[in-house]
């Protein structure tokens, strides 16, 4: 990966519906040359997928919170993880290293939704602890981060 990849990195992170001619305009290269790197990034796994980023609030989510989530035993992991994978309002789950095992983020339509949520993550078989985070604004969000950006 060079200078250009990343050129086009940043174009598809800031809109991944940029139109290769577009970015061809914007890096000064051919769209043939733009197309082909693409595909490169693609099958490389660097790209691994193009999605829509969604307003919560306006789709009428409007409570954002954070879970930190500990397991009495590990024997629980795959329990565990199965029921966070079927649940739609858990937009993330992290394994962590520290006093918990897992990070949760959560989006939900009313604290009334949140506290259901949490009954049914604290009924899951192993979960001996968790502690909830209401996210009162959120400042800063980036969906990717670039080499030489850190």
């Amino acid at each position: 990966m060079d200078a250009i990849d990343i050129k086009i990195l940043h174009c598809l992170g800031e809109n991944a519906r940029h139109k290769a001619s577009t970015i061809s305009q914007e890096i000064n290269l051919s769209v043939s040359a733009v197309i082909e790197r693409i595909h490169k990034l693609e099958d490389s796994g660097i790209i691994q997928k193009y999605t829509t980023i969604l307003d919560q609030k306006r789709l009428g989510n409007d409570i954002s919170a954070w879970m930190e989530v500990c397991l009495e035993h590990p024997k629980h992991y795959d329990t565990f993880v199965t029921s966070i994978l079927a649940m739609p309002n858990i937009l993330a789950c992290h394994y962590l290293t520290g006093d918990f095992d897992f990070m949760l983020q959560i989006v939900t339509s009313s604290s009334e939704a949140l506290e259901n949520i949490h009954r049914t993550i604290k009924c899951i078989d192993g979960v001996s602890a968790t502690k909830t985070h209401f996210v009162l604004k959120t400042l800063k969000e980036n969906a990717f981060l670039l080499p030489g950006e850190v």
